[in-house]
């Protein structure tokens, strides 16, 4: 039996589609300047890209696309603890990461703070939650965010929980199941809207079980469209499926956010993976697609211990419209060149040593097999 061909097998993994990957990461962009501007404009209806928020729901979707065309084929021969290795390997070192910048953000923010609020058994449980991605929502300088020092991780521990039922549940279910499962998803997110008025939850204690049903949804209306293969042909391209996605984030926020807002996840953003997975992509636009993809995840985990120095920064200084504009614009490149930073110091080296220990732990498991 030829162990290291078997070994390859269990731990390929596919090509992603590109278009897709470029999307993920103008998602992530419009993440991080919604985060910005709901500092600068706590009334929605004045924050141009008011609905960024909903870019979570849309990362939440791929994923369900992403791991469905990953792993459907293959869970049941690597098996479910390889498939969480493989998962953790994936995400987690990110986790660590935006914890300890959160982390630092809090302990030497130069803008402000109140630090001498907290003991230091609770700063060290907060961060320990933080690594271990166990919600603990107490730092009230922190909005009382589930991760205190990194927000955003709100979303991955909704993204292991997804991943976890569908290594137990989702992929040994048949479409009809599936189809009943995404129908009732889509009754919870109705009435999380209706409720809240809005899909904003899901990040802080009290909202916590809006990111189940945000999750629930996007995540089985993904994995629903790779198995029925609703991919959609059609010429539009990145430019133009980048632009209608766009549009999802900068739709005037209303009274009726709690109707439009349902929309867009239980349709559009489906609909637009659809036709991501099925556009052609120009050639000269294939290494944006790819740098896009690559780092829209540490842009995603590492931004946000920034956002609270600039908060305080804001609030206690007067800030106008054109310096504020700079100061983004700024912080934008600034951010994404420190994300390429940590994705190539620390994130791709810390995988690559991860995996081959994995793989070099398989090809004895399966050389030990034959020889017994």
């Amino acid at each position: 039996m030829d162990t290291n061909k078997t070994t390859t097998t269990i731990l390929q993994t596919k090509q992603h589609f590109e278009i897709l990957d470029g999307l993920r990461g103008i998602a992530a962009w419009a993440v991080v300047i919604f985060h910005f501007m709901e500092w600068a404009y706590t009334d929605p209806s004045q924050n141009f890209i008011g609905h960024g928020f909903l870019a979570v729901d849309f990362f939440f979707c791929l994923s369900g696309f992403v791991i469905g065309y990953a792993y459907d084929d293959r869970i049941g021969k690597m098996g479910i603890l390889e498939f969480f290795k493989s998962r953790v390997i994936r995400l987690h070192p990110l986790v660590i990461a935006g914890s300890v910048l959160g982390l630092l953000a809090f302990l030497f923010d130069p803008f402000g703070g109140h630090l001498e609020l907290y003991s230091s058994g609770k700063i060290i449980l907060t961060f320990l939650c933080s690594v271990l991605l166990i919600p603990f929502p107490v730092i009230e300088d922190r909005g009382f965010n589930l991760f205190s020092f990194n927000a955003p991780a709100w979303s991955l521990f909704w993204e292991y929980v997804a991943n976890i039922f569908y290594a137990f549940v989702l992929y040994r279910i048949g479409r009809n199941f599936l189809v009943l499962l995404t129908l009732l998803a889509a009754a919870a997110i109705c009435l999380v809207s209706y409720r809240s008025g809005n899909l904003l939850g899901g990040w802080s204690g009290p909202t916590f079980w809006d990111g189940s049903a945000r999750i629930s949804y996007s995540f089985l209306a993904g994995l629903l469209i790779y198995r029925s293969n609703w991919i959609i042909k059609n010429n539009l391209g990145f430019i133009g499926l980048a632009i209608l996605l766009s549009l999802a984030f900068i739709m005037p926020s209303s009274k009726w956010n709690w109707l439009s807002e349902p929309l867009i996840v239980l349709v559009y953003f489906p609909l637009l993976i659809a036709l991501g997975a099925g556009a052609t992509l120009a050639p000269g636009l294939k290494k944006f697609c790819l740098f896009s993809g690559k780092i829209s995840y540490p842009l995603y985990m590492t931004h946000y211990a920034v956002l609270w120095m600039f908060g305080n920064y804001y609030t206690s200084h007067k800030v106008g419209t054109t310096q504020l504009s700079l100061i983004i614009i700024t912080a934008l490149v600034l951010l994404t060149g420190a994300a390429y930073l940590v994705m190539v110091v620390y994130d791709i080296p810390v995988r690559k040593y991860l995996t081959d220990k994995r793989n070099k732990g398989l090809a004895k498991q399966k050389a030990g097999g034959v020889l017994n």
